[in-house]
């Protein structure tokens, strides 16, 4: 856990919003998405997975999602169009000339990238951690979940599944109203869209993770996807270093 903060470069998105974005590693590129109430340094860089990543011959790139780390997190409604991430991460691909790359993320980061797929993204290989095929097809459920967290601060039972997320929601510095506004950008993929994904994918779990629904459901719909499980549920399989180095290994292999 003794992974050094790595300083941000920054770029202005296709509506001029800033948005951070983090590397290490040389070679092969992989853009990495945290998750929501996250950033790069906390979901990728803390807990080693960039490091045990890079290490294996390959240039991580970590964007801060819009509304979240050192990207711009503006409050007017206008900033946050429906599948908005999505948008950021074409940006962010168009403004670092990659053709030739692998694309992941984790939670809400892994719903950004089945959205890009859907909508045209071409990564040789893509990753998605932390999701089950019910988090794509039905947002709003999970939406709902953190939209009563994010609109009732300060009421939730301690140990509670909402308790933990707003404690590390202070953790994270995290913008309320910001985080709020990205549960309206949200939207649903269909379960045809995804059976038509066919590139290769890794589909990757915590062992207790449901949070999303069925990882395991998300493999089988795929036509070309890898199921693997690391130990953990939802936000504690961030911490554990077996998520880097699934990620790692299917990438190198």
């Amino acid at each position: 856990m003794a992974h050094s903060p790595i300083e941000p470069q920054f770029f202005e998105s296709f509506d001029g919003a800033r948005i951070a974005w983090r590397e290490t590693g040389e070679g092969r590129v992989v853009v990495l998405l945290h998750g929501f109430f996250s950033d790069a340094q906390t979901n990728w860089i803390r807990y080693g997975h960039a490091a045990a990543i890079a290490a294996r011959g390959f240039r991580v790139i970590m964007p801060d999602l819009r509304a979240h780390g050192s990207s711009a997190k503006p409050h007017d409604a206008a900033s946050y169009p429906p599948d908005v991430l999505a948008r950021d991460g074409f940006a962010l691909i168009e403004h670092l000339g990659l053709s030739d790359y692998d694309l992941g993320g984790y939670s809400l980061g892994a719903r950004t990238v089945a959205r890009m797929m859907a909508q045209g993204a071409t990564p040789r290989r893509f990753i998605l951690s932390g999701m089950g095929l019910e988090g794509l097809i039905h947002t709003a459920g999970r939406g709902g979940h953190f939209r009563n967290i994010l609109t009732n601060l300060g009421s939730f039972r301690q140990g509670s599944p909402e308790w933990l997320a707003e404690a590390f929601l202070k953790t994270s510095k995290g913008d309320p109203i910001a985080l709020l506004n990205i549960l309206d950008t949200f939207v649903d993929t269909p379960i045809e869209t995804i059976r038509a994904i066919a590139r290769p994918a890794l589909i990757l779990s915590g062992e207790e993770d449901d949070d999303n629904g069925s990882a395991e459901a998300l493999a089988q719909t795929l036509p070309d996807a890898l199921y693997r499980t690391v130990p953990g549920g939802h936000m504690s399989a961030v911490v554990k270093p077996e998520l880097g180095l699934a990620i790692a290994e299917f990438l190198a292999a």
